[in-house]
């Protein structure tokens, strides 16, 4: 039997977590030693978590390697990794009003603001969770680009477009069913990671490779461009993305569970998916991104 070390952590402690790329403020419930991610992990120390101000539907288990203590120099990590993950930044709509308009107009446009706030709120909730092993890889992602200064080459082999295809040819080799509705998602993922890698997908260290690279290849979508390290970041963006639309309980849950699905593709196929070492950037690249 192995020996195990006493816990980092304790019941009701209060601590950084990771969720994502991202840390969040949590309160530990639970403790014990188990394995979360049975094909890659051995058992360790695990922390069941609720995240302040989250749902408790948002609760999990999570390796000890999520988990900070909460202190100044992790508070101030908190809030690097929040300045600079890209698409965290909420967009205001704009109401255009004239110098005429009247108060009780303001009133009733603030009014209409509110109610789309309330609509937002009951809207059905999508929860997308990510093996803890491609949560390692989205850390490390960050830390290569932000604080490693280096990028993924580009055009990426495969690119999303061709892990797309090699997914829906692994469900077919798996017989499975509705095929129509897998071709559906598939087709959502590629038109949100082309609508939205440009907006919030990117690091600012990486904007000037954007710029560099659609100047290159005019007519490509970034969909032929990028690869499975940008969409890995998209899946994090998807519940936020699908609480912006008007898809109905039961598209949600389809459009889950194939996310889901394709996810622990992914992370069974990341060491083909997903790069282990990134490009340092030319110090020419480093000076006009500074400048």
């Amino acid at each position: 039997m192995t020996n195990k070390r006493p816990m980092t952590f304790e019941a009701n402690e209060n601590v950084l977590c990771f969720h994502g790329p991202l840390l969040y403020e949590a309160k530990i419930l639970k403790t014990d030693w188990r394995v979360l991610d049975p094909p890659h992990g051995e058992e360790g120390p695990c922390y069941l978590v609720h995240y302040r101000g989250w749902k408790q539907t948002w609760d999990e288990w999570v390796p000890e390697s999520r988990a900070l203590k909460l202190n100044e120099a992790n508070l101030a990590k908190q809030a690097s990794l929040k300045e600079s993950y890209p698409g965290k930044k909420k967009t205001v709509p704009k109401t255009s009003t004239s110098t005429e308009s009247s108060d009780r107009g303001k009133k009733r446009a603030k009014d209409t603001s509110v109610d789309k706030e309330e609509d937002f709120t009951k809207r059905p909730e999508i929860k997308v969770p990510i093996p803890d092993s491609l949560k390692a890889q989205l850390v490390d992602d960050w830390e290569n680009i932000t604080k490693n200064q280096q990028l993924v080459p580009l055009p990426k082999t495969p690119n999303v477009v061709e892990i797309l295809e090699m997914y829906r040819d692994f469900k077919k080799d798996k017989k499975a069913k509705s095929d129509e509705i897998l071709q559906e998602v598939l087709a959502g993922i590629k038109a949100y990671f082309d609508r939205c890698l440009g907006n919030m997908l990117l690091y600012r260290f990486e904007r000037q490779q954007y710029v560099d690279i659609r100047k290159r290849f005019v007519g490509k979508d970034d969909s032929e461009i990028y690869g499975g390290e940008h969409l890995l970041r998209l899946f994090v963006q998807f519940p936020m993305l699908i609480a912006h639309t008007s898809m109905d309980q039961d598209s949600i849950n389809a459009l889950r569970e194939n996310l889901v699905d394709m996810l622990k593709w992914m992370q069974k196929h990341h060491k083909d998916l997903l790069l282990s070492e990134y490009e340092n950037a030319s110090p020419a690249y480093q000076s006009i991104v500074k400048s």
